[in-house]
């Protein structure tokens, strides 16, 4: 079974977050969504998120995607963390694949990950890093995947399905997401 981790930051947004754990587990992949700390998150509107573990626990297990939701100030939380930012460079070095949505692409450059690689972001955010971001709804490269923000979430949920799990499996989840 395919195995994801999300981690939940203070400020995170909400509907970016539960489109991909809700998504991910339709599909049946094993999703663990993990705080920075041990407390709830309260995201970016108020909603109230009780991750399934902290971080620091999340991490002593191995996963086959890292899928960070943006949000402000979620991503810059995201961001400062040593032990997620560590994580996110091992992973990728090892060709297994790391995504973002929204604001959470600047955690991915700042690491150095996006580095000759094609990203999107929320307008504006990889600007202040000298990145250039495209402005499609997702985009792959490699094992690099990245989306625009809270609009796009289904399509990059639905995208994350399909490499972890193959297209019938995609196609299976969005029939019955009635779109």
């Amino acid at each position: 079974m395919a195995s994801v981790l999300v981690p939940l930051a203070q400020g995170c947004e909400e509907l970016e977050a539960i489109t991909i754990i809700d998504l991910l587990r339709r599909a049946g992949i094993e999703v663990t969504s993990a705080g920075l700390d041990k407390n709830s998150v309260t995201a970016s509107r108020g909603v109230v998120l009780v991750p399934d573990t902290n971080l620091e626990t999340a991490l002593q297990k191995q996963y086959d995607m890292i899928v960070l939701p943006g949000g402000l100030p979620g991503a810059d939380h995201l961001d400062n963390n040593s032990y997620l930012r560590e994580r996110l460079t091992q992973m990728a070095n090892e060709g297994k694949y790391v995504a973002a949505i929204c604001a959470a692409p600047k955690v991915l450059a700042s690491t150095g990950i996006l580095e000759n690689k094609k990203a999107t972001c929320y307008p504006g955010v990889l600007d202040a890093l000298g990145f250039t971001a495209e402005t499609s709804a997702v985009i792959e490269d490699g094992n690099i995947i990245t989306s625009r923000g809270p609009g796009t979430a289904m399509d990059f949920a639905l995208t994350l399905i399909e490499k972890l799990v193959g297209k019938e499996k995609r196609d299976e989840v969005e029939k019955g997401l009635v779109r």
